[in-house]
């Protein structure tokens, strides 16, 4: 649910303005489809203002069933975000703050799935290190954090290699119900690991994705979803 912020220091001497496009062959947010193991359009823009400044969106598609007799999941979502990023004095260190809203705006089903989040991210050359808070998560679920450990580096000109590990702390079990005979489980751990190629400006990514969920805390469906999977995509910065 949702998609993960892309905003560095922004360096610009009044504004910038970039945007994004990419096909992926699964759309996952810590580590959980949110295309249903299917094809997945994406994009966004962002706009950066002297000193560091920044506010932005980004859609994908979605697929999270068809819903049920309260109404449907629809098939996009649509996140807005805005912050600041940048270093911090006159050394590798870095800091962005942000805020985060994840829309759904054919979502009628209830409780709707929109909800917010705040991050706090620091970094150090290629390694990063970011916070996310949501006081009620996705469906009204309850408080959530993610913390989230990546880092990139060059191997030749153009392929390069990133890896991600996430924390993922939920207030209610991720809103499962015990009576329904599952043992729930409140934190989850999501990893990565990718290699990208860059060619004629377009890059090509194949990642290995996945998380530690078990059918045991969260029933067959949901750890399917959150089983390791390969994931390909072809993205461009506009």
């Amino acid at each position: 649910v949702g998609a993960t912020l892309l905003a560095g220091a922004v360096q610009v001497q009044a504004i910038e303005v970039s945007g994004n496009v990419a096909l992926t062959s699964d759309y996952r947010f810590r580590g959980i489809t949110q295309s249903d193991e299917g094809l997945a359009v994406q994009g966004g823009f962002d706009v950066g203002f002297e000193p560091g400044f920044y506010v932005g969106t980004w859609a994908s598609s979605i697929d999270f069933g068809s819903g049920d007799e309260t109404g449907s999941y629809g098939n996009i979502e649509i996140d807005y975000y805005a912050g600041w990023a940048g270093p911090i004095g006159d050394t590798d260190f870095t800091i962005d703050v942000g805020y985060l809203y994840y829309d759904y705006p054919e979502d009628t089903i209830d409780p709707e799935g929109d909800y917010q989040e705040f991050m706090v991210g620091t970094g150090w050359k290629d390694l990063s290190l970011t916070l996310y808070y949501s006081d009620d998560f996705y469906a009204e679920t309850g408080e959530t954090w993610a913390l989230s450990g990546d880092y990139s580096f060059t191997l030749l000109d153009e392929l390069s290699i990133g890896l991600h590990v996430g924390y993922n702390y939920f207030d209610d079990d991720l809103g499962l119900d015990e009576d329904a005979g599952l043992d729930g489980t409140d934190e989850y751990i999501d990893y990565s690991v990718s290699v990208t190629y860059n060619w004629m400006d377009v890059d090509f990514t194949l990642a290995w994705v996945g998380t530690d969920l078990d059918e045991d805390d969260v029933g067959e469906g949901l750890e399917e979803a959150g089983d390791d999977v390969a994931v390909f995509t072809i993205s461009k910065s506009l």
